[in-house]
């Protein structure tokens, strides 16, 4: 398939560049991804819209402050850099180098220092592997260990690009899902942004049943596919997490024929990577994935999927259109667009099954 059979034209208000007024107070739009019909609702009453017994599977990764934002001490100029992962080293205390993305990364060469907030100091000692759609990453070395306790109180949440300001104090709670708890993400699972402890409740009190697992999300969510064919892309490996209580839940809730319905894409992709489809079955366990999901993928664990609206030409979008159909996919977004929902990470909702 073409990557341009997945572009669509968006007004840029409809952009969501701030989370609505109170979390949880947003719109919901309801696919029945057999006939393409649909409706619109509120997401306040979304259990209303979940069958009892439906399993739903969250993802718990949090987001990491792993925007610095620092001066490079040859030039005086600022300079940023997104902290990917640590890195092991024997010549370093573990903890103190980094893979990081810089911006104008070729301003930034090995030797070069820096320095940030409370003390800190970095030094580029070298380019990184891991070329991504066109970005570089270097290797940077800090004088001590980075604590993700330190990156909370002086590092920034990396929005993403097409929020056209930079990270302010509401974001440090929205931009963060109610049950998040396990730091690793370059990027919020935004499906989850919407729910509230209420929410939450409203599901249990239905007979609606809960699981999570761990998708730390990198930076792959934020790039479009640039490639003519979509079957040449290839996508970012990121790291995933299923307990066992969750396995379980998925098999018992396979076995007696009740739905799952995977909250988010990134769950989508952490159930759709483990389950082994010749045993109808579920493990438990960690690894990484590289799933890439497009129209024609046939899904083996997830019945129905709640999602946000997703950016054109980008792999969630054919992702979605994979699990419903391209045209009542594009069809529901002209819908949306219509009726001025919001969208991408900070917008509106749907609930596709």
């Amino acid at each position: 398939m073409q990557t341009s059979d997945f572009h669509f034209e968006l007004p840029p208000e409809l952009i969501a560049q701030t989370p609505s007024g109170e979390r949880g107070k947003d719109r919901l739009l309801r696919l029945d991804r057999r006939t393409g019909a649909w409706s619109d609702y509120d997401f306040s009453g979304i259990a209303d819209l979940v069958d009892p017994g439906t399993l739903m599977v969250f993802n718990n990764s949090r987001v990491r402050h792993a925007r610095l934002y620092g001066i490079a001490d040859s030039s005086g100029n600022r300079a940023e850099f997104l902290l990917i992962s640590r890195v092991d080293s024997p010549d370093c205390e573990n903890g103190s180098l980094w893979k990081a993305m810089a911006r104008n990364a070729k301003r930034h060469k090995p030797g070069r220092t820096y320095s940030f907030d409370d003390g800190l100091k970095g030094e580029i000692v070298a380019d990184a592997d891991g070329s991504l759609a066109g970005t570089e990453f270097r290797l940077v070395r800090f004088n001590r260990v980075v604590e993700d306790s330190w990156l909370d109180k002086f590092g920034h949440l990396p929005l993403p690009p097409y929020i056209t300001r930079e990270d302010g104090i509401e974001d440090a709670d929205r931009y963060q899902t109610v049950y998040s708890r396990t730091v690793g993400s370059v990027a919020a699972p935004t499906a989850g942004l919407h729910f509230t402890p209420e929410v939450l409740a409203s599901l249990d009190a239905r007979g609606i049943e809960r699981a999570e697992v761990t998708l730390h999300v990198g930076l792959g969510t934020f790039l479009p596919v640039r490639t003519e064919t979509i079957e040449d892309h290839v996508m970012h490996e990121e790291r995933y997490e299923i307990p066992e209580s969750t396995a379980q839940a998925v098999n018992r809730a396979k076995a007696e024929g009740r739905p799952v319905l995977a909250v988010g894409t990134t769950s989508v992709r952490t159930l759709e990577s483990a389950y082994d489809a010749d045993k109808g079955f579920l493990p438990a366990g960690e690894g990484s994935t590289g799933i890439f999901i497009y129209p024609g993928y046939e899904f083996k664990a997830v019945d129905q999927l709640f999602t946000n609206f997703h950016t054109p030409g980008s792999t969630l979008l054919m992702l979605v259109s994979a699990f419903a159909g391209r045209e009542r996919i594009l069809a529901a977004y002209d819908h949306a667009i219509e009726e001025r929902y919001r969208f991408f990470s900070y917008g509106d909702s749907m609930l596709i099954r």
